[in-house]
């Protein structure tokens, strides 16, 4: 009887300590429909990248460097929950660069790396038609819609991927 008390008891323990590890992972994150799971490493990587391209674009006015920042989040995490604004600094970034705006020297980037302006109009055109057609919703779309206009309008959603 000792033996099988003994034996319930360290059972017990064990099940004790497993639980809270597996509590301590906590849930997945889900995306705005419920149906995305989301890396939440990945999220905070994008998160990052995306603090500093906002950081460049708003205030250091390098749109070449926020442009960098915000085509590889739209690169590497498609499903990012913040992909709005990335697609908006990336169109709007190429839109500056198009129009030679902007206090980023162009002497330290590559020449195989620099587009022609209307290589940039054409980036710009097919960031900001995705924003507004796969997020109509967003606070970006009001900003984005006169821009699109001087473009010529927005791409068909078929085309814009």
């Amino acid at each position: 009887m000792k033996r099988f008390v003994l034996i319930v008891s360290l059972f017990t323990i064990c099940l004790v300590c497993v639980a809270g590890d597996a509590r301590a992972q906590g849930k997945p994150v889900l995306g705005p429909d419920s149906s995305t799971v989301r890396d939440a490493d990945l999220e905070k990587d994008s998160l990052r990248n995306l603090d500093v391209a906002r950081q460049y674009f708003k205030l250091k006015k390098a749109y070449y460097a926020s442009l960098d920042r915000s085509e590889e989040i739209i690169a590497g995490n498609p499903n990012f929950a913040k992909i709005d604004e990335a697609l908006y600094i990336a169109g709007m970034s190429s839109l500056y660069l198009s129009e030679n705006r902007g206090k980023q020297k162009i002497v330290g980037i590559p020449e195989k790396h620099r587009l022609k302006p209307e290589e940039y109009r054409s980036k710009a055109r097919e960031f900001l038609s995705q924003l507004v057609n796969e997020h109509p919703d967003s606070s970006f779309s009001k900003q984005v819609q006169d821009a699109l206009h001087d473009l010529g309008g927005a791409l068909p959603k078929n085309s814009s991927q």
